[in-house]
Order: C-alpha cells, then structure tokens, then sequence
C-alpha cells in the first residue's frame, strides 16, 4: 500500500452557515462554509425560505407569468 496519499484528516473541522450556525464535523478541510444547515432549511424549520441557485426561481416565475 502507498504511504502519504491520503489528506489529513481533521476530527474537529469547524462547519460556519449563512444563518451564524456553527458546528464542529470530521472533515478533510479544517474549515467548512455552507448556505444552509439543519437550525435554517425549510425542511427541518417547517417556515418557507426561497433558496434560489442562479436565479432558477425568476425563470420559473417569469415562465409561469407567460403561461397566464
């Protein structure tokens, strides 16, 4: 088996979200930055939040609007 090909592995990699959450994971990066965790996605929360990729929302907005 080869030695020194895997990353370092960090056992208490920090995880900041958008929302100001954080919390600690394994990770190969010792630093994490998500968009959304489990304290703010509308799954979990129950309270519908828009999270728009690329402006997917206002395509299908503006194509639904056409269709009326």
């Amino acid at each position: 088996m080869k030695k020194d090909i895997h990353p370092k592995y960090y056992p208490n990699a920090s995880v900041h979200c958008a929302c100001g959450n954080t919390f600690s994971v394994g990770s190969t990066k010792e630093r994490l930055e998500i968009e959304i965790c489990s304290k703010c996605h509308p799954f979990y929360t129950g309270k519908e939040k828009i999270v728009d990729t690329m402006g997917r929302v206002e395509k299908f907005r503006k194509r639904l609007a056409k269709k009326k």
